[in-house]
């Protein structure tokens, strides 16, 4: 559990340091809570099955994508850290459907995070530069499917910390984009931060769910 209170403890050095626009103490914080949920997952087993692999594979997208978004502003590298992050949101889908999606589960889910989506969209829309509109149209699509497939597989059999994780993750956008688009201030970190690392801890607990013996 070391790295999970290694996690926290950045969490809340990252918080800190934002508060005071100390942006070193931000980008160590950062990169170190990041780092902290890998190697959870890999403490617990991440490399033993199927699953657990394409569960590591999205943190350490995510992980990537934590970095990327390192730069304070609507940037090349802010771009980029999009990309990574819908990478990872692919991975875990990936992942989930590794479980049995129960068909109603999934249709139940289509609808509620269609709905999410296109509320997302139409918050987010207005205040988008032209070249950012196609990378979070793309962006939205990607993670509503991805929670989408979480809870389906929840309903399958799997933990409802895949459920949990997935829709925290979602939620923790929210956030970022708030500040990147929106309206930027500390307060969106204040929450959208602790959301995001709980969420990715979550998930990187699930990386023994599945073993590759009882996958079918």
């Amino acid at each position: 559990m070391l790295p999970v209170l290694f996690c926290l403890s950045c969490v809340a050095l990252l918080l800190g340091a934002q508060r005071l626009g100390f942006r070193p103490g931000v980008a160590i914080a950062k990169l170190g809570a990041a780092a902290s949920f890998v190697v959870f997952a890999l403490q617990l087993g991440a490399l033993d099955s199927e699953f657990g692999r394409r569960v590591l594979l999205g943190l350490c997208l995510c992980a990537t994508g934590d970095a990327l978004l390192l730069p304070s502003g609507q940037t090349r590298w802010f771009q980029l850290g999009i990309a990574s992050f819908l990478l990872g949101h692919l991975a875990y889908a990936a992942a989930f459907v590794r479980f049995p999606l129960p068909a109603m589960a999934l249709i139940a889910g289509s609808v509620a995070l269609a709905a999410f989506g296109l509320a997302a969209w139409r918050w987010l829309a207005p205040s988008l530069p032209p070249d950012f509109r196609l990378p979070v149209v793309a962006y939205v699509g990607v993670i509503c499917a991805m929670v989408v497939t979480a809870v389906a597989a929840t309903a399958g059999g799997a933990p409802a910390a895949v459920a949990a994780g997935a829709i925290g993750f979602a939620v923790s956008d929210l956030s970022v984009a708030r500040d990147r688009f929106v309206a930027p201030g500390f307060v969106n970190g204040a929450w959208g931060l602790p959301l995001y690392f709980g969420a990715q801890l979550l998930l990187a607990s699930t990386v023994t769910a599945l073993p590759d013996a009882v996958q079918g």
